[in-house]
């Protein structure tokens, strides 16, 4: 990881000052630096936020197969889990266009996979570090869970 430093996550009010968030976008956009993109030349940078207060940074990974190819997002959360960490805060992402940019469908799955849809947080920013703040269950509502593995075993 080549952010330093620790962010304060506020735990019990599960919210972020603009500080906060600004130093995750930096750490997304320095994350995008990295990206290996040599097809699509897109290059998108995350930041994950663990409750602990630590971050980590991901890139996008293409691949000429273009089916391995592995989002900044997904890459951001896979060394976190390998680190052991499973409890998450808030994500920023930021890539080279012009526009806000969202996690794609694969990448809402895996967040809900280890992240609350009501208190973790998805800063979508554009190249220049606008961003807009959403809540994982706003960009994706009714995702499928362990609790629907759950409900649908037959015992």
């Amino acid at each position: 990881m080549s952010f330093v430093g620790k962010i304060q996550y506020k735990n019990e009010k599960q919210e972020f000052d603009r500080m906060e968030t600004e130093e995750l976008i930096k750490a997304a956009m320095e994350a995008k630096e990295h990206a290996y993109a040599p097809y699509s030349h897109f290059r998108v940078g995350a930041a994950l936020l663990t409750k602990s207060g630590k971050v980590y940074q991901g890139c996008n990974i293409e691949n000429a197969g273009y089916s391995p190819t592995n989002c900044a997002e997904r890459t951001a959360f896979f060394k976190a889990v390998y680190e052991g960490e499973r409890e998450f805060a808030a994500i920023a992402i930021n890539g080279d266009g012009d526009d806000y940019l969202y996690p794609c469908g694969v990448c809402r799955q895996v967040m809900a996979e280890f992240c609350e849809p009501e208190t973790f947080r998805i800063f979508v920013s554009k190249k220049n570090g606008e961003y807009l703040e959403y809540t994982l269950g706003e960009l994706f509502p009714g995702a499928f869970t362990k609790d629907d593995i759950d409900k649908a075993r037959v015992y």
